[in-house]
């Protein structure tokens, strides 16, 4: 469990060691918080093999609706480089726009990645959650740890790899008053 003394910051994020963990803790944890009645908003990455080939398909779930956005382009067997779709990830981002002016609990990001780094993506609807007092909870892969520090500005923090410790920031920092933003 965090420690009672060590400061909640309103944004944190989950590295995991093994391909898929970030992205199903981070589907767990919208499961279980949903299940408690907890209103959500963001999305969670599902990741689906497809058989005979080496890249899976990337999808995101986008949490309170039934829609579910493809977020990967096939690019070939042999392709090596970024494999995201914009357009898909566009979408998604415009319909976790419409849930959070509902003021939920949590916003769940499955990363912040290149297109957060570079101010696109997911980063402005961040912004505005921590603007509105909404906690915000997300993947980060190792690579992109120095553009989301530069982001953060020292105000994030890193969550280890483990479901109870992060359903207990979820719930220790849904609990605190929200910062105020000058």
């Amino acid at each position: 469990m965090i420690p009672q003394e060590q400061a909640l910051f309103p944004l944190a994020t989950v590295t995991g060691t093994e391909r898929g963990q970030t992205d199903r803790l981070l589907a767990e944890v919208a499961r279980v918080l949903s299940a408690e009645g907890w209103a959500l908003a963001g999305v969670v990455q599902v990741n689906s093999g497809r058989p005979g080939r080496a890249h899976c398909d990337m999808d995101l779930q986008v949490l309170g609706r039934a829609e579910v956005i493809r977020i990967s382009q096939n690019l070939g067997e042999e392709s090596r480089g970024c494999r995201l779709d914009p357009e898909g990830l566009e979408t998604a981002v415009a319909l976790v726009e419409g849930t959070l002016a509902d003021r939920p609990r949590l916003l769940i990001l499955n990363k912040f990645g290149k297109a957060e780094i570079e101010g696109r993506g997911f980063r402005p609807l961040i912004a505005a959650a921590l603007e509105q007092g909404v906690p915000v909870l997300m993947g980060l892969k190792p690579l992109n740890r120095p553009g989301f520090e530069d982001f953060a500005e020292g105000l994030g923090q890193g969550l280890p790899a483990d479901l109870d410790q992060i359903l207990d920031w979820c719930r220790k920092t849904a609990a605190i008053e929200p910062l105020t933003f000058q």
